[in-house]
């Protein structure tokens, strides 16, 4: 039976539910990143408060640090961190590959690189990677791949696809636990040739899901989502497509906006950490001294921990005392931002009025910027 269902469109737009062996994902879904088991300063509690459905770990620190055979001789991920709630592992190839000065030798058979916690040398193949996740006990494991980086030749893009499909019809071969599902990687950057020939060749495989990887990693933005939208409609529609990467609000409905249904990234926390808040005033500096005597929330309307107890000037104290507290309140605070925003995109598919309520964001945090 397929995992994924697609219960109403608005343009290529749509509004789904993707079933996985640890619950329901509502998609348009944002995946908050939990890159070594952990969503930076926020607990699994916060996470299911804040509308989180679905949360991301990072295969390739995992298995360093401390290791998938202590996560998995512990009762697995979701018992490790305790989140019982879906989880999807990257493969580790997009750090294994923006690592690049680690990378020893890469082949057909797979990477050769040296750890970037001791410099030791490591060799990730399509069938360790596969091995990795099924002990971690994901419920998405994601297919090893080759992102290049923006600027490579284009005989090193074709390597790359290349490469890329031989390594996901071998993890697709692998073992991995039976309700664990597997999802493709499409690269080729924005070549229609070689994207196209990517998602060819990974469709042929009948993955349980797609992801459009290579992108958002410094190309032009009107380029990048150009090619989602051209890209995304040769994506089988009864499967869920990822875009890998992007989290910034403008950046979540315009790929919405050409069909993708799940993304991921690592900004809201990492925002946070800078001292700042994601807001429809757009984003806020609270380092800034104009928010010292400040008493308004950060938001207003927001229902988040940080404004519905707190003032924009005592989480500027909190930022400038470097305060653990007050990073993770500006954390909750993005979270929920992204969390909110792309649940009500959703609702604005099922309504079909999601042109309509991306112009209306979309000018309220242009009007902030001005």
């Amino acid at each position: 039976m397929n995992a994924f269902s697609v219960a109403a469109c608005d343009g290529a737009a749509r509004a789904g539910l993707l079933r996985t062996a640890h619950g329901d994902v509502p998609t348009p879904a944002f995946m908050p990143v939990g890159t070594k088991a952990t969503v930076k300063t926020v607990d699994p509690d916060d996470l299911r408060a804040l509308g989180a459905a679905i949360i991301l770990a990072n295969t390739y620190h995992l298995h360093f640090r401390p290791g998938e055979d202590v996560i998995g001789a512990l009762g697995g991920l979701h018992r490790f961190m305790g989140w019982q709630g879906p989880t999807l592992t990257d493969s580790g190839g997009f750090q294994v590959f923006s690592l690049r000065d680690t990378i020893v030798a890469a082949g057909d058979d797979g990477v050769t690189f040296r750890s970037v916690y001791d410099g030791a040398p490591a060799h990730f193949t399509p069938e360790l990677v596969a091995s990795i996740q099924a002990t971690l006990g994901s419920d998405i494991a994601m297919c090893l791949d080759i992102c290049p980086p923006v600027d490579v030749s284009r005989q090193a893009l074709e390597q790359a696809v290349r490469r890329t499909t031989l390594w996901a019809r071998r993890q697709r071969a692998a073992a991995r636990p039976e309700r664990q599902l597997l999802f493709g990687i499409a690269q080729g950057a924005a070549d229609q040739e070689l994207r196209r020939r990517s998602i060819g060749e990974l469709t042929e495989l009948d993955f349980d899901g797609y992801a459009l990887g290579g992108l958002a990693i410094g190309e032009e933005r009107p380029l990048m989502f150009e090619t989602t939208a051209w890209a995304a409609e040769l994506l089988p529609n009864e499967k869920p497509r990822y875009f890998m990467g992007i989290g910034d609000p403008e950046g979540v409905l315009e790929v919405i906006e050409r069909g993708v249904d799940m993304f991921d990234c690592v900004l809201p926390t990492r925002t946070a950490r800078t001292g700042s808040a994601l807001t429809w005033e757009g984003r806020l500096n609270l380092r800034n001294a104009s928010f010292a005597r400040d008493p308004r929330p950060l938001d207003d309307g927001c229902s988040c921990p940080a404004c519905t107890r707190f003032t924009r000037a005592y989480i500027r104290h909190l930022i400038n005392q470097q305060e653990l507290l007050g990073l993770r309140l500006l954390s909750l605070h993005n979270l929920r931002f992204l969390l909110e925003l792309t649940a009500n995109a959703r609702a604005a598919i099922e309504q079909g009025r999601f042109s309509a309520f991306k112009a209306e964001a979309l000018g309220r945090l242009a009007a902030a910027a001005a």
